[in-house]
């Protein structure tokens, strides 16, 4: 009973719940805690028309960057793209739409989503493009603007360690829009790196109950990229 969410490998995690032109999430921050096994496979199966939520869209060759380079994003909803040429060059061409958001409003749009709140005011965005065509509702003598909470179809997350019920534990940065996203998705998809038995995690370290987590891959040892890399000449010492 306990493996009836376990899948030998992230093209029988993702058989059957992909279509062309769904939403998809994908969690992660840079190329930090990214499902990187789980978009390869979405890259395989080749459905196209996507959309997807993410912070950022990888890097050219790694992430999201490869589902930009075979065409299958229509659209991006991000808050942050400066990493990715590809991307740049999709959007100057008009092959790819882009819903720009402020990174703290896009984190709060998807915890409203899978909190099942519709909508919510922040001050984020007030007078500028963020509020075009969007309501503004003063309270207390200031401006809020109204966005709305994100969901997806399918959520592909990454976790630090898992068990074979689904509650998930993350590490450090990869803790960046996984934890919100897990529960945003109607069917969430979840890679870990370590595989445990129910009763192995101790409960205060679950950051996602189980009850959010429909399918889970092991990904053990998962390749770990550096978005950036800036070094300095050591110090001689005479």
């Amino acid at each position: 009973m306990s493996d009836r969410k376990i899948y030998a490998d992230a093209t029988a995690a993702l058989d059957g719940i992909l279509t062309n032109g769904m939403t998809l999430m994908s969690g992660g921050f840079g190329l930090c805690g990214i499902p990187e096994t789980l978009i390869e496979a979405v890259k395989v199966a080749g459905v196209k028309g996507l959309t997807v939520i993410s912070n950022n869209a990888g890097v050219d060759g790694i992430g999201l960057g490869v589902l930009l380079e075979s065409k299958q994003i229509s659209t991006m909803v991000s808050s942050y793209v400066g990493e990715n040429k590809m991307f740049a060059e999709q959007y100057l061409n008009g092959d790819l739409e882009v819903v720009f958001t402020p990174q703290g409003t896009l984190s709060e749009q998807i915890r409203a989503g899978g909190a099942g709140i519709p909508a919510f005011y922040t001050k984020t965005g007030v007078g500028t493009l963020v509020a075009e065509g969007k309501e503004v509702k003063n309270f207390d003598g200031e401006d809020y603007v109204m966005e709305r909470g994100l969901t997806a179809d399918v959520a592909l997350v990454h976790a630090y360690m898992a068990d074979k019920e689904g509650n998930l534990v993350f590490r450090k940065t990869a803790r960046n829009f996984n934890p919100m996203m897990a529960t945003a998705g109607r069917i969430t998809v979840a890679e870990v790196e370590h595989l445990v038995e129910p009763g192995e995690i101790d409960p205060d370290h679950i950051v996602v109950p189980g009850v959010y987590v429909q399918r889970i891959v092991h990904v053990p040892n998962p390749v770990k990229h550096i978005e950036q890399r800036t070094t300095r000449t050591r110090n001689q010492v005479a």
